[in-house]
């Protein structure tokens, strides 16, 4: 069973947004001015219409106006600074995914190369849903081994793919996370556990390396001579 989430104390939930804050600021050289606007005018408003006598209840309706803009600009750009500090960045897309609301069951890397190509499988109300990083050309070539090993045991559950980069065919990072929650929701909650069943046997199967088997790995001759039966 999963653990419920722990509760985040007023003063840790503080110190996540001042880390956030400092971070997109970091990376974002537009994100303070926009922020001292967003909080600025609603306050500059409520400022105007009080000296026009329209009365002091403008001023607090003016400062929550004001704290949600605030709000409503570090959200938007903090993402976006994310989102473009996480391009190239070999596991970014598994991330992403794995902070995503909702039931996300992440395999990152189920199938890499030394070169750092790789493919993330995804478990959700969608299906099943991989996600490709680096060189096209390999991961392209992973997709498809890995397309034909889980075609065996995930059933009538639909498969999607996506190829992270730039390129044209490619998903940019910064659309993986509206992409993955638009998808259909094919499968219920029960449905999701069992594939996610179907596909941890799979992986927990272990593998025969591709290629020649080592020379340090080899049996000696001798074994082959001792097993026969006189």
């Amino acid at each position: 069973m999963a653990k419920p989430p722990e509760k985040v104390s007023f003063f840790e939930r503080l110190k996540q947004i001042g880390q956030v804050f400092a971070f997109t600021a970091k990376q974002d050289k537009w994100f303070v001015p926009l922020l001292v606007a967003a909080v600025l005018l609603p306050l500059a408003v409520a400022v105007l219409l009080l000296l026009l006598g329209l009365g002091w209840i403008y001023i607090p309706i003016g400062i929550m106006v004001a704290l949600l803009a605030a709000l409503i600009v570090l959200n938007l750009r903090s993402n976006a600074a994310m989102m473009n500090a996480a391009e190239g960045q070999p596991g970014a897309a598994a991330s992403i995914v794995e902070n995503l609301r909702g039931d996300w069951r992440v395999r990152p890397a189920a199938s890499s190369t030394t070169q750092f190509d790789m493919i993330h499988i995804v478990i959700g109300r969608p299906g099943v849903i991989l996600l490709g990083e680096g060189q096209p050309q390999r991961v392209r070539s992973l997709m498809g081994q890995e397309k034909r090993r889980l075609s065996k045991v995930i059933g009538s559950a639909p498969m999607y793919d996506f190829l992270i980069g730039t390129e044209e065919g490619e998903l940019p990072i910064r659309k993986l996370r509206t992409t993955v929650m638009r998808l259909p929701r094919n499968l219920t909650g029960k449905d999701v556990n069992a594939l996610d069943k179907r596909l941890g046997a799979l992986f927990a199967r272990p593998q025969m390396p591709k290629g020649a088997i080592p020379k340090n790995m080899r049996p000696s001759k001798g074994m082959g001579r001792q097993q026969r039966p006189r």
